[in-house]
């Protein structure tokens, strides 16, 4: 018997933090956290580099944290404000021993103490027009599928989800749920009052959504930092495609969505492509003109 909820209540804080200025980004934070009142949700997601501002460069190596710490100072923001149980997500740059990441994490926040579920380090570091990422942090090497309270989930930051294979492999893995903590600078027009950039993200979450039955939880950094516009955008996809909820680009704010997380199960028998891929991919993966390397079995033969 499934003893997960049929529920998932969902906020979503897209932040215009005030770059470089941690201690300031965390009080308002607490702020914020204390607007969801006695109606606090079940998992609240903030954007990548949600509490320092994304365009570091050098300066990121002084603002970043270890893991602990930074999920320690978030737990006690929401605990300052809201004294009840709730699952956290947000990004940040984290140093672990001197070995600087673009990293999310998924916290448990009690009342009197708070656990890791998950730790993701950003896959793929966009190094190319504004973006300089792979010059000053280390990339992640693996895909986490990790169980909470609500089911399957996983954590992928930004340029990681614009990758087909990064939502086919968490699908694969279990994920029922995507949450994309995001910083998107804004580009192009595609239609009157849209961002191009706007319409490309949304195009590729509903695809992922669609695809594998999932429901996909975005959140955006929203804000201008050096004269470049984050487009923030936050947004909840449920797992046939359709957006539940958008936030506006340019302000902070808060969104909120109610999941039924039984549409999931529906969702996929009406449209099975991902019961199909499950047959499909070892024959795909085993295809000897692929371009990956193959690791060598060691002397055990694992």
């Amino acid at each position: 018997m499934n003893d997960e909820p049929a529920r998932l209540r969902v906020a979503i804080l897209q932040t215009k933090p005030s770059k470089g200025d941690y201690e300031k980004n965390l009080r308002q934070v607490s702020e914020a956290f204390a607007q969801l009142g006695d109606d606090a949700p079940d998992l609240v997601v903030l954007p990548e580099a949600a509490l320092t501002g994304y365009f570091l460069e050098g300066a990121g190596y002084n603002l970043a944290l270890s893991a602990p710490k930074f999920s320690r100072d978030l737990a006690d923001a929401w605990r300052t404000s809201v004294q009840r149980p709730v699952d956290l997500v947000a990004g940040f740059y984290e140093n672990d021993a001197g070995t600087y990441y673009n990293s999310a994490v998924y916290l448990h926040v009690e009342p009197d103490e708070e656990r890791i579920l998950h730790l993701h380090r950003k896959l793929f570091l966009p190094t190319y027009g504004v973006f300089d990422e792979e010059r000053f942090l280390s990339r992640g090497h693996h895909l986490g599928v990790f169980a909470t309270r609500f089911g399957a989930m996983a954590l992928t930051i930004c340029e990681d989800a614009w990758h087909a294979i990064v939502p086919t492999i968490a699908a694969i893995k279990g994920a029922r749920v995507l949450v994309v903590p995001s910083a998107s600078p804004g580009r192009g027009i595609e239609h009157p009052g849209e961002l191009e950039s706007i319409a490309q993200w949304r195009d590729v979450l509903r695809q992922a959504a669609i695809e594998h039955g999932i429901f996909v939880i975005y959140a955006g950094l929203t804000g201008f930092e050096g004269g470049k516009g984050m487009t923030g955008s936050s947004c909840v996809v449920d797992p046939r495609g359709t957006v539940l909820v958008q936030a506006p680009p340019a302000e902070s704010c808060i969104v909120r969505a109610d999941l039924d997380l039984r549409e999931i199960d529906l969702a996929r028998a009406s449209l099975p492509l991902l019961g199909d891929l499950h047959s499909v991919l070892p024959d795909l993966l085993l295809d000897e003109e692929l371009p990956i390397r193959r690791r060598e079995h060691d002397a055990d033969g694992r």
